[in-house]
């Protein structure tokens, strides 16, 4: 999705209506979704490889200039007719006023469903691991979650899933799945209690995903293992019992959370192809959320700012 900041001041009230007035000063472009996601695995130095839908229209131009500056591959960009989902901030004084969503998401026509997984299988051929960004927009319906898991299953590549409501459950076989607490409750139609951990390896087993990474805002993370028998400390990075591991926020100051999530998933999908395991890759992708939100907007993280983050953590 493409993200439009239009900035600028209001000082007065319109003759037309009780609405403030809004002069624009500046516009500026910025990526956002699944471009975001990409956006940060190519910062991080790797290659990057986007599938997605947009449609015929200068914001899908627009997108694709902007990945190609980036460093990301476009040839996975699957033009379709329906608008470019496109989401518009009115800003003032750093202050956002009014968003404003154009965007269809309903789901992707089966034969538009059928060129997606033709990129699909095209970018898993030569990847080192496969992130699912899901934001309900109709493109990850359930034949295309469950073909591209099996192709990475069989090639033996991790599998870092960001869900939505739609299709939370539709993602057996995945690595590291990562909803946020409001995302899983809404899911579960129940509250998650973290202090009584006893109860969440059983999450595990009924999303039929090998971990869950339950991302907390600013107490952090949990991580919960295929496996794991229950327990949990919180503290420092990496304290755990029974599998459910704790890590705590290193974010020192927070100025904007958009975008952190998609920070997580790029960090995660990097170390897990790297080698490391899940609580490596989890605690590292911690670091890297808390220099995001300390950031405005949508933002990147560079390899540099999370070494010189984990070297002042530890001063």
């Amino acid at each position: 999705m493409l993200d439009v900041y239009l900035r600028g001041d209001v000082d007065r009230i319109s003759p037309e209506a009780q609405v403030p007035v809004h002069r624009v000063r500046d516009r500026v472009l910025a990526l956002g979704g699944a471009a975001n996601v990409a956006q940060n695995v190519a910062a991080i130095g790797c290659r990057s490889e986007l599938v997605a839908v947009v449609g015929n229209d200068s914001s899908a131009r627009q997108l694709e200039e902007l990945l190609a500056t980036r460093g990301c591959e476009t040839r996975g960009l699957v033009s379709v007719d329906r608008p470019t989902t496109t989401k518009t901030r009115i800003v003032a004084r750093s202050q956002q006023l009014l968003r404003i969503d154009e965007e269809h998401d309903e789901d992707c026509a089966p034969a538009d469903v059928a060129r997606i997984l033709d990129h699909i299988a095209t970018a898993i051929a030569s990847a080192d691991a496969l992130i699912l960004e899901d934001y309900n927009k109709g493109v990850l319906v359930p034949a295309v979650i469950e073909t591209s898991i099996a192709q990475a299953r069989a090639r033996g590549i991790p599998i870092i899933v960001d869900p939505k409501y739609r299709n939370f459950f539709s993602y057996q076989g995945a690595t590291v799945f990562k909803p946020n607490r409001r995302e899983l409750e809404a899911a579960l139609g129940a509250a998650v209690d973290l202090s009584h951990a006893a109860a969440l390896p059983s999450l595990v087993a009924r999303l039929g995903v090998e971990s869950v990474l339950l991302t907390l805002s600013e107490h952090g993370m949990a991580l919960i293992e295929s496996g794991a028998t229950g327990g949990a400390t919180g503290g420092a990075a990496g304290g755990a019992a029974g599998g459910v591991q704790r890590i705590a926020t290193t974010a020192r100051e927070v100025y904007d959370v958009v975008g952190a999530g998609d920070t997580v998933t790029a960090y995660l999908a990097a170390m897990l192809a790297a080698g490391a395991t899940r609580l490596e890759a989890a605690v590292i992708a911690n670091y890297a959320a808390g220099i995001e939100v300390g950031k405005m907007g949508a933002a990147t993280v560079s390899v540099e700012e999370v070494l010189a983050a984990f070297d002042a953590h530890g001063e």
